[in-house]
């Protein structure tokens, strides 16, 4: 169980974990399957687990009238055995070990009762491009901009988007100082400009605004 949600970093996990768990190993995971749909012909879910402690989720809903492709994100840790998903609203979802796979609990975290197939299963797959609402702090100086995420302060690079950057600077009335964003974006592994590693960086991908003067309760 231990190795199998071995994905996040020892710092971050002494916050979650009991002091006599086993050192986590740092890297990423990739799941995959089709879950139960009430509504339509399943619901095709893939889940990546980060090395940072958050979780990209895509669903697309297959035979549904209008194709629909949901994408959500969060922070995962692990409790009495279960994998602990929390999206960017505070909404949990609960999975556990299921030999290699992963399975679905219910939302309170107990097996669901049920024939059908509930499991998702370890794939190599790239993060998933569906874009997903964002709110945070945007910060542009010397030729780097960061997002710090309102919902679980995590903090991000961002790509280069001259057009943002232009709008940050409008924004920012002058001052060297964040503005709130709201934008539709999706993560993406580009490298690091000073150690060349790869690291996750946030794509703004529309219908983005800075709102001065705002914060994240506004």
């Amino acid at each position: 169980m231990l190795a199998l949600f071995g994905c996040n970093n020892r710092a971050e996990v002494q916050t979650l974990q009991p002091a006599s768990s086993a050192e986590l190993k740092p890297m990423q995971q990739s799941w995959r399957g089709i879950l139960p749909c009430a509504d339509c012909e399943g619901i095709e879910t893939s889940l990546f687990l980060e090395t940072d402690g958050t979780w990209v989720m895509n669903e697309r809903y297959q035979g549904a009238r209008e194709p629909t492709v949901i994408a959500s994100w969060g922070t995962w840790a692990r409790t009495a055995g279960k994998l602990v998903l929390t999206d960017s609203e505070g909404e949990k979802r609960y999975f556990h070990a299921k030999g290699e796979q992963l399975e679905m609990l219910d939302r309170e975290g107990k097996p669901v009762s049920s024939s059908l197939n509930y499991t998702l299963s370890p794939v190599k797959a790239s993060l998933p491009t569906t874009p997903v609402a964002m709110k945070g702090f945007y910060f542009y100086m010397a030729d780097a901009a960061v997002f710090t995420d309102c919902a679980t302060g995590r903090r991000f690079p961002v790509s280069d988007n001259a057009q943002l950057e232009r709008d940050y600077a409008v924004a920012r009335d002058g001052e060297q100082k964040p503005v709130l964003l709201v934008a539709q974006a999706h993560f993406t592994l580009e490298p690091n400009p000073d150690s060349g590693a790869m690291q996750k960086a946030l794509v703004i991908d529309s219908h983005s605004r800075f709102e001065k003067n705002k914060d994240c309760q506004d």
